[in-house]
């Protein structure tokens, strides 16, 4: 009997606890789901609209990396299709006077820094201003800052304004040191990503293509400041150079800004601009504010989809990058909404295995089948990235854009030596020839040398194959260009890779015009995550543990530990771009 009222007692137990659990997260989904909704936002009359980004600007609602164990996270972030789209609305909006650039860092790439600031520049046609204002202005925000009719920076403050460059580090010397070996297998002469594991200084042709890109790079970023600040060429060249805007007074001298003032004080010029008295409290709207302030289109009827696609490209099925499987099953979604009139696909992505990527231009050829594709290229559209592109009907590219590398290589490290020198051997058992023509201690067989190159070197064939097909050249034009070699989108333009220079809105305009819509909504895919997803994505033990990994060592650094901890990603044949270019 007292075993009986035992396992009664248990279970009553059991099922207190369960219920309080779920009664938690319930309470959990319903509090985040709450934090996480758009504020109710009314802008007032003579109210300034404030770029003072404490977010992220993503291209892709993937990259949100909010994590409902970090409500205090700065890790919010908000889409660049809305920025833009809140700075064409406050052109004509009667409330909006004005719009002040209030920050002194942004995370954002280099072409998304290049619409917004086009974005602004399409603002001051209406007549009104735009002003900024800074502290300890990095780079990229002087840079987006410098369109503005007036800077203005504090006089204790500096602008980190220097110009590009970039430093290589090399492995090799390293790896024979302590005994690693590095198998490297690729095709083309400019494919870096593998350089600094097989040598131990810069190539001459990674050297030119560097060069190339940064001073294209540069050349179109520095045309623009100089520009906007009316300064000679040859002049502003000269305060880069010597770094005059490390120096309040010299940033004044050199027309780097227009005046040294404490923000307070330049509160009180906008609020002499706009005929508010000093005393009375100057009406700011963030631009997320206003973002969310902004009622929906109504979306309902035909229209145009969106589907974003940014990070590094793997096979699997995830969310957050770029998930052959995630991605197969959105472009079949599409293809089949008979809604969805037109496609625009918004690529983002320095590349990755040789073999998602496949999978992805596949799908993207049986859609293009039924309705148009149109491709409009971010910061990277590079190696994979590129090819995925290859179904378009038109491919657009920013100026600033870092694409092409069509190439491929392979990468297969090895201990033997290493191991061998602590004392660790090995002996194979095998059922066929080449059962063992890789492994980690003992790297690759000469046969499995053989195969590997002859796998690397059928996948170019067929990255060629189908850049030919889309950018109607030959062999030999795509492969003259190809190599591995990134291009900046001005030169991709001129080579034929890409068709116009344009922005993501170009693209959904022209994706529009060729379904034949006048009027149209546009929808973005993929849809960001529910709270409730978030909240058992967030209890996943190897997303935690990433989540930790990452914000102790940098998003930069935990893709480079992935690529030798994953096993998914350690052996396959890779189309991938060497590097990333970043104006900080």
């Amino acid at each position: 009997m007292k075993s009986f009222f035992k396992n009664v007692l248990a279970n009553i137990v059991a099922f207190v606890i369960l219920s309080a659990v779920f009664f938690f997260f319930f309470i959990v989904v319903i509090f985040f789901s709450a934090m996480s909704g758009e504020k109710s936002v009314v802008v007032k009359k003579n109210s300034v609209l404030t770029i003072n980004l404490k977010t992220d600007i993503i291209d892709s609602p993937t990259e949100e990396q909010a994590s409902i164990f970090s409500v205090n996270d700065k890790n919010k972030s908000i889409l660049l299709y809305d920025v833009l789209e809140a700075i064409k609305n406050a052109k004509t909006d009667e409330n909006i006077k004005g719009i002040s650039i209030e920050t002194d860092d942004l995370n954002a790439g280099i072409t998304q820094l290049d619409d917004i600031r086009a974005a602004l520049e399409d603002f001051k046609k209406s007549g009104k201003f735009v002003y900024a204002y800074g502290n300890g202005v990095s780079q990229s925000t002087y840079y987006l800052g410098s369109v503005a009719d007036q800077y203005f920076l504090n006089p204790s403050g500096m602008i980190d304004l220097k110009g590009l460059s970039t430093e290589v580090t090399f492995f090799k010397e390293f790896a024979d040191k302590y005994g690693i070996g590095i198998e490297v297998i690729r095709h083309g002469k400019f494919k870096s990503a593998v350089e600094p594991f097989i040598r131990n200084d810069i190539s001459d042709e990674n050297r030119e293509q560097l060069s190339t890109l940064l001073n294209d790079i540069w050349g179109n970023t520095a045309a623009k400041i100089s520009v906007s600040r009316k300064i000679d060429a040859g002049q502003f060249k000269t305060a880069v150079d010597s770094l005059y805007g490390m120096i309040p007074e010299q940033s004044l001298k050199y027309k780097l800004v227009d005046k040294l003032v404490q923000k307070s004080e330049y509160d009180d010029f906008i609020k002499s601009k706009i005929g508010t008295s000093k005393d009375d409290k100057l009406n700011k709207v963030s631009i997320t504010n206003y973002i969310n302030s902004l009622s929906d289109k109504d979306k309902s009827g035909d229209g145009v989809a969106v589907l974003y696609a940014s990070g590094s490209i793997n096979n699997g099925d995830k969310y957050g990058d770029i998930y052959s499987e995630k991605y197969v099953k959105y472009i079949q979604e599409l293809k089949n909404d008979d809604k969805v009139k037109a496609v625009v696909f918004r690529i983002n992505s320095p590349g990755g295995s040789a073999n998602a990527s496949d999978e992805i231009l596949y799908e993207l050829q049986q859609l293009k089948k039924v309705k148009p594709v149109v491709v409009s290229f971010g910061d990277y559209a590079a190696s994979g990235g590129y090819y995925i592109a290859m179904a378009a009907d038109k491919i657009y590219s920013e100026p600033n854009t870092l694409t092409g590398s069509i190439g491929v290589f392979g990468v297969m490290p090895y201990y033997k030596e290493i191991a061998n020198k602590n004392g660790i051997r090995s002996d194979i058992v095998a059922t066929n020839a080449n059962s063992a023509y890789y492994s980690a201690l003992n790297g690759l067989t000469p046969y499995g040398v053989a195969q590997v190159t002859r796998s690397v070197e059928g996948t170019y064939k067929r990255f060629v194959h189908f850049v030919t097909q889309n950018r109607k050249q030959t062999f030999e034009q795509i492969d003259n260009v190809g190599g591995g070699r990134v291009w900046s989108g001005v030169r991709a333009k001129q080579i034929g890779l890409v068709d116009d220079l344009g922005t993501l809105s170009d693209a959904v305009k022209f994706a529009a015009q060729k379904a034949g819509l006048k009027s149209y909504g546009v929808t973005s895919y993929p849809k960001k995550k529910t709270a409730f997803e978030q909240i058992f994505d967030d209890l996943n033990e190897d997303d935690i543990s990433a989540r930790i990994i990452k914000s102790k060592i940098g998003k930069a650094n935990y893709e480079i530990l992935e690529q030798v901890t994953n096993e998914k990603l350690k052996s396959e044949v890779k189309m991938e771009m060497p590097y990333q270019i970043k104006i900080n």
